[in-house]
């Protein structure tokens, strides 16, 4: 029998982390520090702190970035993919997971959104 586990708590009704079997699922992570403030800057710095918060998020069901199987990417703007990529190579040197990538109006004014899911057995 499959076991759920939810991680973490939002402002909003989602999980950060929900974990179902082998596999972990993050929520779109957005840009706010811990305080809850959008990060200022550019598409570099929004997506640096969304990587840090999906790292956040992954820690709290025990994984990490090596986990990633599969992320999927909102950007606001696809003009601004060659320095989103840029930043997120660089949380995956080697073996990146699958990836999706689009571009969409996002739900408040921000650069990114990214989900992930992991894979680490229980």
């Amino acid at each position: 029998m499959m076991t759920k586990q939810h991680f973490g708590t939002s402002h909003v009704p989602l999980s950060p982390a929900v974990r179902a079997g082998d596999f972990i699922y993050i929520s779109g992570q957005v840009p706010v520090g811990a305080d809850g403030t959008v990060v200022v800057g550019g598409i570099e710095a929004q997506t640096k702190q969304v990587m840090e918060n999906i790292k956040t998020a992954l820690a709290l069901a025990d994984a990490d970035l090596s986990d990633v199987v599969k992320t999927f990417v909102i950007l606001e703007d696809a003009r601004e993919f060659g320095a989103f990529n840029k930043v997120y190579a660089s949380y995956f040197p080697k073996d990146p997971p699958a990836r999706t990538t689009i571009e969409s109006r996002l739900m408040i004014d921000i650069k990114i959104e990214i989900e992930a899911i992991a894979y680490k057995p229980a």
